[in-house]
């Protein structure tokens, strides 16, 4: 009797347990007893793999811009072509009378992904205003400057890099004064210029003892312009013989020293020098 009674308790306990609700969310587990090779354990939901986060891809965008060397000087060259880009010469913010002063002030005023890439253009005085010829967005802000005087913007001959549409040129400051009628849509004056037909300019040596970070353009035959700025110091002569013996330039202006600076938004390179104008190429819309 007293056996009986022990087995209907804990058959009795075995039902109670049988019935107990589960906790809500957390799945039943049942409980098999010995060993079985035939069971198949099905996953729950907890047990799936999270999925593989996926990176978003990144378009690539191609600078304009591409490292160079020259007699173990480090440079960029950059390639404005009259297919893929526009030039054009800008100062500053509305009516145009006062210098944006960096190019990073300029940057915060425009959509980079239109801007292929932009660099101090021509020679200025301390207050940032042209020294010479200045045509920015068709307007004429600064008179061709044939005057005498000292520093690297008198030293005749200087020049002016100027075009309109697809079409820029390179020419020195008289024979610019003596062929050019019509106003381009964009001029800036500086000096001295660095070739005038292939050839250097007659003060400037083959590599003269003045280094400094400099930049300069020039346009070839196929009618591309050509900007060249030092990584490191130069001389006037190198960066010259770089446009004549690299990229078969004859015609090349000296754009700066030392404030020289370069934006190139695809690289994410932003010069910190201060500018007066600066020359701006921007993308052709497809």
């Amino acid at each position: 009797m007293k056996h009986a009674c022990l087995a209907l308790a804990l058959t009795g306990l075995l039902t109670l347990a049988g019935c107990k609700e589960q906790p809500e969310g957390e799945p039943v587990v049942r409980v098999e007893l010995g060993d079985r090779d035939d069971v198949e354990i099905v996953p729950t939901a907890a047990d799936d793999p999270a999925p593989e986060a996926t990176e978003t891809p990144q378009i690539a965008v191609s600078s304009a811009c591409k490292p160079a060397s020259f007699e173990g000087v480090a440079l960029t060259h950059c390639v404005a072509d009259p297919a893929e880009h526009r030039i054009a010469v800008t100062f500053g913010p509305g009516d145009g009378s006062n210098a944006y002063g960096t190019l990073a002030d300029y940057a915060d005023t425009v959509e980079a992904n239109t801007i292929a890439f932009a660099m101090n253009g021509g020679a200025f005085s301390d207050d940032l205003s042209s020294k010479g010829y200045l045509v920015a967005s068709g307007a004429r802000l600064s008179e061709l400057n044939r005057e005498e005087g000292e520093g690297n913007f008198f030293l005749k001959p200087n020049g002016v890099f100027f075009g309109t549409g697809g079409t820029w040129r390179i020419l020195a400051t008289d024979r610019f004064f003596s062929s050019v009628r019509d106003r381009p849509q964009f001029g800036t004056q500086s000096g001295p210029m660095l070739l005038v037909d292939g050839k250097l300019h007659p003060e400037v040596s083959e590599n003269g003892n003045s280094r400094a970070i400099r930049n300069g353009v020039g346009v070839s035959a196929d009618g591309k312009a050509h900007f060249v700025i030092s990584n490191d110091p130069l001389s006037y002569g190198q960066l010259a013989r770089f446009f004549r013996d690299e990229l078969s330039v004859k015609q090349a202006l000296f754009l700066d020293s030392n404030s020289s600076s370069l934006w190139d938004p695809a690289t994410g390179r932003m010069d910190a020098g201060r500018t007066g104008p600066i020359i701006v190429v921007t993308k052709r819309k497809p």
